[in-house]
């Protein structure tokens, strides 16, 4: 392998992370001003006079319609189809929510103020959707929805590491783990007074958590080694500056767009509805939550589905289609500790064991609670299983390369084999193991050897070079 292929392999995530940082963060919050914000005026004689002053100030920055009166103008903003409602006159009143950002509103009572007539008295603005106090800048829900966000993400992470769990038990994980954050969460947002005590945020801050970290569970066996890349740069990249820390009407429209399907920019929607809106524009948010929960769901059922089929063409001797895909792997995790299985063969649903076999007596009998040691190539020991009834074992999470397979049994003489791992294949590595007869020789001496933990066992002699293979 070239050393610029290296090179490329080694860079690669870092590089697209901080390209992504620097094409998404900077555009979308460096200078935020209004986009096609929605506004109505309460006169359709004042519209065309509104509409001209703001186009000249902020050319598509504002999407001005009339409305017959002054209470639908109010009622526009409190249901949600709207950032402000003006209503002209000789006490003209601009009607905002501080709920939807203080530099929206600030940006909005600056530009009416102008809009009034010399002849009116001063603008009134009245603040429709006051946050609490201790949010004076509305921002608060995106930075707790922040929290749930992103370890979304690291559960499924950490879940690629747990090679014995089926997917049934990683979603019950996923799910217990999303309750237990929401909670937590909202816990301390409202002991801290950040939020208002409404239970219906504990809701949504699940469907945050449970959709990031099904999706992205779905998403890993499809995307491989370029998951971490894939996965922060929905989750983090994206999804950060569009959450709502810059007021979403303030973002330009690419960026606007991207938070009307992004998971996090949907729960801080729904969250802003249901804590300061009385529940106006939810049901859009929670259905979006819910489209990429079952957009997982359906990953996770396609993976399972390519599993089995690839497990049924190894059975007839077909090569898999997926023999040289590479691993997944994230590099903010260690390499998967290999651990061992039930030696019952690979259900539907299951994680597919590296290595399996099966330990028999000199008679071909199934032998019991035979241990089976593999080692790499220095001599470490891997992992330690144990034969079942049926003298089957199985192993899964091993590294990739040639490995040292040792099956032992008091009384019997120990045998060895030697395999070579490579993805997409399950290895077989068969024993037979003869009892010791009054003549045979005693066992060979053992050997120290160093766990991964740094605990000393023992190891039989170097394997022949004529050793099975």
């Amino acid at each position: 392998m070239s050393s610029v292929r290296i090179l490329a392999e080694t860079l690669w995530f870092p590089v697209a992370l901080f390209l992504g940082f620097l094409f998404c963060f900077a555009p979308a919050l460096h200078a935020p001003q209004p986009h096609h914000a929605k506004v109505v005026v309460a006169s359709r004689a004042q519209e065309a006079r509104v509409e001209t002053a703001l186009r000249r100030q902020y050319p598509g920055g504002f999407d001005v319609t009339a409305v017959p009166y002054a209470r639908s103008a109010r009622q526009a903003v409190l249901h949600r189809r709207a950032v402000a409602g003006y209503v002209g006159g000789r006490h003209p009143v601009l009607y905002v929510a501080r709920a939807n950002g203080t530099s929206l509103m600030q940006a909005l009572s600056k530009e009416f103020t102008g809009l009034t007539s010399a002849r009116s008295g001063p603008l009134a603005v009245t603040d429709v959707a006051p946050t609490v106090s201790k949010d004076m800048t509305g921002t608060t829900l995106a930075y707790l929805g922040t929290a749930w966000n992103i370890p979304g993400y690291l559960v499924a992470t950490t879940l690629l590491r747990a090679v014995t769990f089926s997917r049934r038990r990683k979603l019950l994980t996923i799910a217990g783990v999303a309750a237990l954050f929401a909670g937590l969460g909202d816990l301390v947002g409202v002991g801290l007074g950040y939020l208002p005590n409404d239970p219906a945020a504990l809701g949504i801050a699940f469907l945050l958590t449970t959709a990031v970290a099904t999706f992205c569970s779905g998403l890993a066996p499809f995307t491989r080694q370029f998951f971490p890349g894939v996965g922060m740069g929905l989750f983090i990249v994206l999804s950060t500056p569009t959450s709502g820390v810059a007021p979403v009407p303030m973002l330009p429209a690419f960026f606007q767009h991207v938070h009307h399907v992004m998971p996090l920019g949907n729960a801080v929607d729904a969250l802003r509805g249901v804590l300061y809106f009385h529940g106006a524009g939810v049901l859009g948010p929670v259905l979006v939550l819910c489209a990429w929960i079952t957009a997982g769901g359906g990953l996770l059922g396609l993976d399972a589905w390519r599993q089995h089929r690839a497990a049924a063409r190894r059975d007839t001797g077909a090569e898999s289609d997926d023999a040289a895909a590479p691993l997944v792997e994230d590099p903010s995790l260690e390499i998967a500790t290999p651990v061992a299985m039930p030696g019952r063969g690979h259900h539907f649903g299951e994680p597919v064991p590296s290595l399996v076999g099966t330990v028999r007596d000199g008679a071909l009998l199934p032998l019991r609670h035979v241990a089976v040691t593999v080692m790499d190539n220095s001599g470490r020991q891997l992992v330690r299983a144990a034969t079942n009834a049926r003298g089957e074992y199985a192993v899964a999470g091993l590294p990739l390369g040639d490995v040292t397979v040792v099956a032992s049994s008091p009384g019997r003489r120990p045998q060895v084999h030697r395999r070579l791992l490579e993805q997409g294949s399950v290895v077989r590595a068969d024993f037979t193991l003869r009892g010791r007869c009054g003549g045979d020789a005693p066992s060979p001496t053992a050997v120290p050897v160093r766990r991964a933990s740094g605990e000393l066992t023992a190891r039989h002699p170097p394997v022949p070079a004529d050793a099975d293979r």
